[in-house]
C-alpha cells in the first residue's frame, strides 16, 4: 500500500485520519518517517499554516503529504480563535488553558455562543502539486466541559442536530460528522479519482 506522510505527531490526529482514510493508503506520521519539521506556523489563514506544514515536510521527505489546520470560530467573538486555536492562550499553553480563556472571553456575550469548527486539509502529491480541501461543522459552545473522549474545544462543542459534545460520542460517531472527518472525506474522494 502507497504511503502518505501526515504533517504531524499528533496522535489524536493521526488515529483520526486513520480511521477515516482506513484501506485507501498508509499514513505516517513525522516521527515515522524520520522526519523533523515543524516549522513557524506564521499564515493569517488555516489554508496557508496548512500549506505551510505539507510543504516543509513534502520538501524534508519527497513523497505525497498531508497537513491539515483547523480552528474553531465564534461569531460572538468575531471569529476567534480561529487560527489562533491552538495556541489561544499563548506559546507553551495546553488545551485547558485554551478552553479557559474561550469560557472568560464568552462571559460577557449572550448564549447560545453559535460556533464552527473548520478544517483545512492541503495536499501536495507526488508531482509537488498543492491542493485545499475543508470541512465544516455548525455547533454551539456550552459552559461546562462535558465528556471525557476527544481533545482541544471537544469538551466544550455540541455540533449542530446533537445534545452531546464532541467528547461524549464514540470515534465512529465523531468521524461521522466532524469537521475534519469532512475535509478528509473530500480527501478521500479525490484519491479514489487521483490515486497515490
Amino acid at each position: 500500500m502507497e504511503k502518505l506522510l501526515f504533517a504531524t505527531n499528533n496522535a489524536h490526529k493521526l488515529g483520526e485520519v486513520r480511521y477515516i482514510l482506513q484501506g485507501q493508503c498508509r499514513i505516517i506520521s513525522l516521527r515515522e518517517a524520520g522526519v523533523e519539521s515543524n516549522p513557524e506556523e506564521n499564515a493569517p489563514t488555516l489554508e496557508g499554516n496548512a500549506l505551510i506544514k505539507a510543504r516543509d515536510a513534502f520538501r524534508l521527505a519527497q513523497c505525497p503529504t498531508i497537513a491539515d489546520d483547523t480552528g474553531l470560530e465564534v461569531a460572538s467573538l468575531g471569529g476567534a480563535p480561529g487560527v489562533l486555536s491552538a495556541r489561544y492562550a499563548g506559546e507553551g499553553h495546553d488545551d485547558a488553558a485554551n478552553r479557559t480563556k474561550l469560557l472568560e472571553s464568552l462571559r460577557k456575550h449572550p448564549t447560545p455562543h453559535i460556533a464552527r469548527f473548520r478544517t483545512v486539509v492541503a495536499y501536495i502529491d507526488r508531482a509537488g502539486e498543492e491542493h485545499l480541501f475543508e470541512g465544516i461543522v455548525e455547533g454551539t459552545i456550552i459552559e461546562e466541559e462535558r465528556g471525557e473522549k476527544g481533545f482541544g474545544y471537544d469538551v466544550l462543542f455540541v455540533p449542530q442536530g446533537e445534545t452531546r459534545t464532541f467528547a461524549q460520542m464514540n470515534e465512529a460517531e465523531k468521524n461521522a460528522i466532524s469537521h475534519r472527518a469532512r475535509a478528509f472525506a473530500q480527501f478521500h474522494e479525490y484519491l479514489v479519482q487521483h490515486p497515490l
